[in-house]
């Protein structure tokens, strides 16, 4: 992998990480809700399981839904 790509990957898993700890915040302070907060996870999950059988990496998808699924899972109320 070139450091040009490598930047480029590492930039956005760091700008992802930080709008789920962003999310995160927000709904722990109240500004949004729970349930809102869990929402967007669950869009965020679900784009990326459907690219999973269009992406040449689909390996790549399918780890990123599953993390972020287990975000959701420690976030809900029944957890």
């Amino acid at each position: 992998m070139s450091n040009a790509a490598y930047t480029d990957k590492t930039t956005a898993v760091a700008a992802a990480l930080s709008i789920c700890e962003s999310l995160i915040a927000l709904s722990e302070r109240k500004v949004i809700g729970n349930r809102e907060m869990l929402a967007v996870l669950e869009d965020a999950a679900a784009s990326h399981r459907n690219v999973i059988t269009l992406s040449p990496n689909p390996d790549e998808h399918r780890a990123i839904a599953a993390l972020i699924q287990r975000i959701i899972e420690e976030r809900s109320p029944e957890s």
